[in-house]
């Protein structure tokens, strides 16, 4: 008579590094914003993984998020293959990335995001920045010119079917203010270029607007995006970026 040995069943493997540095990097990701709602974080991989300082993947939700100004409704990220500096956090330092780390994701701004990020420096420089470069043009060089030494301050973006709509107020040094209106539709060009065309600007309701030519952002090497959908009311983007170190 064979005589089979009890079978004895493998221990359930332990989560515990994962579940802690889940709780702390939601704490380390809520002191980085403003403001965010249903922050969703997890953590893929093994105590022995991640125990190495690699985490095979990190999947992040959130709603209603504001970094540095900047209002985000939805965001969902994912990255993969991470190695950070576990051993080094463990005594206390802080944590930083060892490798670059791909990440994939989804981005929705609502009409509202923008009209409340208007209010951040980071995107009203950043749009006034654009708008500057635009109207360097040689055929408009007046219009460069007349722009140069007034300040811009941004009001009001509306979002409308693969279009863009951007109001606000020029103030000279005599402090006389002239309200100015940019147009441009926007689509992608390459998976890392945007291009704005059908571009005007407006400098007063008297005045005809004023046609530019058609002009590319180049987003970086770092970046593909898969689709970028622009609707009245909102903009959703999809596509994968490389965080650098």
């Amino acid at each position: 008579m064979v005589v089979e040995a009890p079978k004895v069943s493998k221990p359930k493997q332990s989560r515990i590094i994962s579940t802690v540095l889940t709780r702390a990097l939601k704490l380390w990701l809520k002191s980085q914003v403003e403001q965010v709602e249903d922050l969703q974080l997890k953590i893929f991989g093994s105590d022995r993984q991640i125990l190495t300082g690699y985490i095979p993947s990190v999947s992040l939700a959130a709603s209603h998020a504001i970094y540095q100004g900047l209002h985000l409704s939805q965001i969902q990220l994912e990255g993969t293959s991470i190695r950070i500096n576990l051993s080094q956090v463990i005594k206390g330092k802080p944590l930083y990335l060892l490798e670059p780390v791909p990440v994939e994701g989804e981005l929705l701004l609502l009409e509202r995001d923008l009209q409340a990020s208007l209010r951040s420096p980071l995107l009203s420089t950043a749009v006034t920045d654009l708008v500057n470069t635009w109207v360097q043009d040689d055929t408009i060089t007046n219009l460069a010119e007349h722009l140069k030494d007034q300040q811009i301050s941004w009001q009001e973006i509306e979002i409308d079917t693969h279009r863009l709509t951007l109001k606000g107020t020029l103030t000279d040094a005599t402090f006389q203010a002239v309200p100015v209106v940019i147009r441009a539709s926007i689509q992608l060009a390459t998976k890392c270029i945007l291009r704005f065309t059908s571009l005007q600007i407006q400098m007063a309701p008297e005045q005809p607007p004023v046609d530019l030519d058609d002009f590319e952002v180049d987003l970086g090497s770092e970046v593909e995006l898969q689709e970028l959908i622009v609707t009245r009311g909102k903009l959703l983007c999809r596509g994968s970026l490389k965080v650098i170190p």
